[in-house]
């Protein structure tokens, strides 16, 4: 057996089935192999007993999940058989969470154990393939929660049933078709009752629907929103993948901004805090380590350090899964213009209400005093009128009241707020914006200044390193080789160590892989490609003993190591380039030697950190110091290693979408944390700054200059800023408070934890769906998923094109109600009897409503909307023209119907029967004509992109096609009568009128005074017209 020891035992196994062996010797070797397995299995166990397990060891521990035996021709079989059972629960890991338990822990070997158990190695990660996570899905679930079920759409159904005048006409429906069928019978008396059953019924499957399909919108984007990307350590690469595809064992990267992704345990890292309040509600940092707190929780966020934890509970297994299971999205959210359109809504319906409760009386008492007649015979004659025909005219006497109070109310108004906000985000998601409140939407299109960042947001955020200073020499990339070995291994240390990115052997070729942020990432490529750094083994030299991460505050991290060889402690620095030289003492030359930074020298180096920057470079420098202090970073008398400019380049594309914006009223101001000669280059750049700025003092401030003035100079200065650099995110905020102050609506974007205070204050806060943290996504109200302005840009113009939409359909809408109101009232108080009756004018309120919506709220925005000023937050919802436009088109079909209802008969000679019919069809053909209209309510070209809009000439033309059927075949139903062709073509000519009255109605001109404040002061009647454009919006 000791010969036997020598054996390799993957090739054992391997060997097994080979033919050169015989009979004999095969059956040694099986034997052999179950011996081998049992006392390895034996090994195992005793490795992982209580308080035997050597941290030290934990690598060889781990590595038995990664046992890959390799066959002749080199594949690899996977460690993770179908038939693993893990040697821990499920639910102790969940126990082990729920109570904080580190004696658990310790009982089970520590975090190590407990990775052995779940054979996830540290350094490697758990494999990527299909099969391995599959089957650890299986075994502990998946990273997702149970949500409550999507309301359905009958729910939406019975929701419509609640509304008030909806029931009061399914009454008047049902008693209707009673008296209809015992006086006439059923056949005949079925359909006036039949007509208004089947008319409601409509109404009430159209709204619901269109809430049902608003509420499936909702949860589309929902789901979007909360897809957030991980990055995890799979197959020793770190890979993001979604957080619903986070397994148990997996180990997952976490850096300052993040949100926690499932429950687990503190691998390594340092300096980690996390913020509980969304768990505990305590708004106390909690300090993570490997120790006393190893414990991370999901929903939690990091807001400090950066680690690796291994996640040992996902999904409803975790505290976050359980809570969030119990919690159903409000999709219900109201938008300032949906609260304003409610109150519009409600002033309506109330006059509505008033001219019904008036019709009503009207024909009431025309009624009982026998003046109404029915085939030549008076109504009611007293106590000789059965009590049957007395309820049935009161009955359809208030069926039509009833309906002109349906009529009236603009139901339409905040469905087409819903339809236009719904189909805005769902367009916007293409145009790379994800919005995460609906209110935003229509803010943007009031936005009077954007404040931008710069990295990523106007530049690529591509890094490249394209310069290099060792103190005051230049070091171009073919001389690399002539940097003293002692000051490469420095740069090494101080790239290498003082980092949170990484670099892997890539599979596809010689050039590793790296990772991390674009800044880091670009240090990396730099140091091993150019100066040809070992990240692996330089990493083997040293102990990590603190790391100061990188904060927006101070604008440079930190490291304290110690080198193993010699037990000296290294203190390394880099960041902010002037920030770094001003912790320094000496600098290092390209021979290795020390030189003193005195005054000459120090100025020279500004001027060269100057220079780089005016040319559009970042500029990172890096610093280092023997230090005798092993518990802190010391952070003066440090000796400057080198000064390095990075390249970022402007997006394409960027300077023409800050020109419209500009050209839109918007003012652009850019909020950097670079130096103030790189953000004025790269505002020059953009457009933000011009030739105009130049001689501007205030134009570029700097955020100490700017928190340090006094508040009636910041408030005075505020407005006249477009470029403050080397800022902090409290400068942002307050920037943002200020213009606030000044009145301006003010949209903000931000990428960083420490921006989430500015983002919440903004009027719109813009977060960043590449680089932006979670924390930032979750403070903001619009994600821009490719990071780029140009799709700020695209948001402004969506904003307004929402804004623009509801106004049209207002416009629209109140054309028709104020029609509807007129004739009715009239004809009931002249003559007792409405031209409409309760089918007809349910059919227009379905036009108007649900057809006039989709319509008009679907119009996709155009450039022009972004040469207009921006809207004000107290301009008026409905503006001078567009009172104009409508109470013309009213006035129009208001005089048209009432010499119809009066004179039509004798006209056109026909009968009562025949002049009712023209009546409803020439009304509802002028508000199919007048929907053209709508489209521009300044512009006189209303057909211009007409043939674009698909969805606008779909609804026309199905209308159309309705309206024939209800007048040709639906008599009855309606209660209408077949019109000839030159009747047909009479209703048609009268309603295409409004196209040339729509065209010279435009020629009138407006006062920019709002319409309705004649109303509130008599007075201004007689004096001149103030502007609006001086009011500040």
């Amino acid at each position: 057996m000791r010969d036997l020891k020598e054996y390799a035992y993957p090739s054992l196994l391997l060997n097994l089935s080979t033919t050169s062996l015989n009979k004999a010797q095969r059956r040694w070797r099986i034997a052999y192999a179950a011996i081998y397995s049992a006392r390895a299995m034996l090994s195992l166990i005793k490795e992982i007993v209580p308080g035997r397990i050597d941290p030290k060891s934990s690598d060889a521990s781990l590595s038995v999940s990664y046992t890959a035996l390799e066959s002749g021709d080199g594949a690899k079989v996977n460690s993770m058989p179908l038939s693993y059972v893990p040697d821990i629960d499920q639910e102790r890991l969940v126990e082990i969470m729920k109570g904080k338990d580190l004696q658990d822990i310790r009982t089970l070997g520590g975090v190590e154990g407990i990775a052995a158990s779940l054979r996830t190695n540290a350094t490697k990660g758990i494999h990527g393939n299909e099969q391995e996570v599959n089957r650890r899905r299986e075994l502990f679930g998946s990273n997702t929660y149970h949500k409550p079920p999507p309301k359905g759409l009958l729910f939406f159904v019975y929701d419509a049933f609640k509304d008030t005048t909806i029931l009061i006409l399914l009454a008047c429906a049902i008693l209707s078709l009673g008296f209809g069928i015992k006086e006439h019978g059923l056949q005949e008396g079925w359909y006036e009752g039949g007509s208004i059953s089947i008319a409601v019924f409509l109404v009430i499957v159209v709204s619901a629907l269109s809430n049902f399909r608003q509420e499936r919108q909702f949860d589309k984007l929902s789901k979007i929103s909360n897809n957030i990307k991980v990055e995890v350590l799979r197959d020793s690469r770190r890979q993001h993948i979604s957080i619903f595809d986070v397994v148990v064992g997996d180990v997952v990267f976490l850096k300052i901004g993040d949100q926690i992704p499932a429950d687990g345990l503190f691998l390594d890292g340092h300096s980690l805090q996390v913020d509980e309040s969304s768990m505990t509600g305590e708004s106390d940092h909690l300090e993570v380590d490997h120790k006393d707190n190893p414990f991370l929780f999901s929903g939690t966020k990091i807001v400090d350090g950066f680690a690796q934890m291994m996640v040992v509970s996902v999904g409803m297994s975790t505290t976050w899964g359980q809570t969030m299971s119990s919690i159903n999205q409000d999709s219900s959210e109201r938008t300032p213009l949906q609260v304003r359109l409610d109150t519009l809504t409600s002033t309506i319906g109330k006059l509505g209400l008033t001219v019904a409760a008036l019709v009503l009386i009207v024909l009431l008492v025309r009624y009982f005093t026998g003046n109404t007649k029915k085939d030549g015979k008076v109504e009611y004659n007293g106590s000789k009128t059965p009590v049957d025909s007395i309820v049935s005219s009161v009955v359809r006497v208030v069926s039509v009241a009833v309906t002109i109070v349906v009529v009236a109310i603009p139901e339409g108004l905040p469905l087409a707020v819903t339809l236009t906000l719904a189909y805005s985000m769902k367009r916007m998601m293409s145009d790379q914006a994800m919005v995460r409140k609906l209110s935003a939407c229509e803010t943007m299109g009031s936005a009077t200044v954007i404040c931008t960042d710069k990295t990523g947001t106007l530049t690529l955020n591509e890094m490249k390193v394209t310069k290099f200073w060792l103190g005051q020499e230049s070091i171009h990339e073919d001389s690399t080789q002539m940097i003293s070995s002692d000051v490469l291994d420095l740069l090494y240390q101080g790239t290498g160590l003082n980092t949170t990115g990484s670099v892997c052997v890539s599979d596809s070729g010689p050039t590793p892989e790296f990772s991390g942020s674009p800044t880091e990432k670009a240090l990396l490529s730099w140091t091993v490609l150019n100066l040809g750094m070992d990240m692996e083994s330089m990493k083997q030299k040293y102990d990590v003993l603190r790391v100061e991460t990188f904060n927006s505050a101070k604008k440079r991290s930190g490291v304290l190591v110690r080198r193993k060889s010699d037990n000296t402690v290294h203190v390394h620095w880099k960041g902010a380039a002037e920030m770094v030289l001003a912790m320094c003492s000496h600098y290092y030359t390209s021979t290795g030697s020390v030189e003193l930074m005195d005054s000459t020298a120090q100025n020279r180096i500004q001027a060269i950190i100057q220079g780089m920057a005016a040319s559009s470079l970042r500029c990172i420098a890096f610093a280092h110091k023997v230090s005798s202090n092993s518990s802190g970073l010391e952070e003066d008398g440090l000796t400057l290693m080198g000064i390095v400019g990075l390249k970022d380049p402007c997006r394409p594309g960027v300077s023409k979408a800050v020109e419209t914006c500009k050209l839109a009223g918007v003012t652009i101001k850019m909020i950097t944390g670079d130096n103030v000669f790189t953000a004025k280059a790269i505002a020059f750049e953009c457009g933000i700054l011009d030739q105009n700025d130049k001689d501007e003092e205030d134009a570029v401030v700097e955020g100490v200059q700017f928190r340090n003035y006094t508040e009636e100079e910041r408030m005075q200065k505020v407005e006249k800023i477009r470029v403050m650099a080397r800022s902090s995110p409290s400068d942002k905020l307050l920037m943002v408070k200020c213009l606030r102050l000044k009145g301006h609506v003010v949209a903000v974007t931000g990428d960083g934890t420490n921006d989430a205070p500015a983002l919440k204050e903004a009027d719109i806060g813009l977060s960043m769906g590449i680089q932006g943290t979670e924390v930032a996504k979750e403070s903001s109200d619009i994600v821009i998923l490719d990071d780029n302005f140009t799709s700020v840009a695209t948001v402004l113009k969506w904003g307004r094109c929402v804004y623009n939409n509801i106004q049209k359909f207002i416009q629209f809408q109140l054309t028709v109600n104020v029609a509807a109101l007129v004739i009715n009232f009239i004809a009931a108080v002249s003559a007792g009897d409405v031209p409409l009756t309760a089918v007809q004018l349910l059919w227009v309120n379905l036009i108007m409503d649900t057809l006039g919506a989709l319509a008009l709220a679907t119009e996709r925005p155009t450039n022009e909307l972004l040469k207009r000023k921006p809207v004000g937050r107290t301009e008026p919802l409905i503006t001078n023209v567009m009172w104009r436009n409508l109470l013309v088109q009213s006035l129009y079909q208001i005089a048209v119907l009432l010499i119809l209802q009066f004179k039509g008969m004798s006209i056109f000679n026909v009968r009562k029967e025949v002049k009712d019919t023209l009546i409803f069809n020439s009304f509802v053909l002028c508000q199919v004509f007048n929907e053209f209209n709508a489209r521009e309510m300044e512009k006189k070209n209303v057909f211009k992109g007409i043939h674009r809009n698909r969805l606008f000439i779909g609804i026309i033309a199905f209308t159309i096609v309705l309206q024939v059927i209800m007048v040709e075949f639906l008599k009855k139903f309606a209660d209408t009568v077949r019109l000839n062709g030159w009747q047909w073509g009479t209703c048609i000519a009268i309603a295409s009128l409004s196209w040339p009255i729509g065209f010279f109605t435009k020629f009138i001109p407006v006062s920019e005074t709002p319409f309705l404040s004649y109303f509130k002061n008599p007075r201004s009647l007689f004096k001149g017209s103030r502007s609006l454009s001086t009011k500040k919006p």
